[in-house]
């Protein structure tokens, strides 16, 4: 059995199994019971959605710990990638011998910020930042910005393929 049916027979036995105590509840306090069931078989009712009720709080507990557990190497996972970027750019920063201004305004620019956001987190003019982005761009051996990031996409997108 695959798992979507199990969790959702496992939703149906429970909510099944609440509608079996809520009903029996509402009947007893509104009177409307037209003939009482025998005492075994309210026994075997409610032993029967006891053990469902049961059955759901495990299994769900089951289920919150896989989630919890897949959440955890998803982010450890994603921890790796961001690290192995982050070398990937100092490297090809150093193997280009940008300053650390240029670094900064590349990173930026990878990032997707315009000239004047640059500007204004590194404190600078615009005409610094313009300069020192064609600096970048003539070290890196691209014409614009759209070129500069492509070259690290094209760097991720051709590792992926490898693995």
């Amino acid at each position: 059995m695959n798992r979507p049916v199990l969790l959702f027979a496992l939703v149906a036995l429970q909510g099944a199994c609440a509608f079996f105590f809520v009903a029996d509840i509402t009947l007893t306090v509104i009177g409307a019971r037209s003939a009482p069931i025998s005492w075994q078989t309210r026994e075997l009712l409610e032993v029967g959605a006891s053990l469902g009720l049961i059955l759901g709080v495990v299994l769900g507990w089951l289920a919150l710990r896989r989630t919890l557990a897949q959440k955890a190497q998803a982010e450890e996972s994603l921890r790796s990638v961001q690290s192995a970027f982050r070398e990937h750019l100092e490297a090809t920063f150093e193997a280009w011998a940008l300053t650390p201004a240029e670094r900064d305004v590349a990173l930026f620019t990878i990032k997707g910020m315009s000239i004047q956001e640059i500007a204004g987190l590194r404190n600078t003019s615009e005409g610094t930042v313009k300069a020192q982005s064609n600096a970048i761009y003539r070290k890196s051996g691209v014409s614009g910005r759209a070129q500069l990031l492509s070259l690290f996409l094209d760097d991720l997108l051709a590792e992926n393929a490898e693995d």
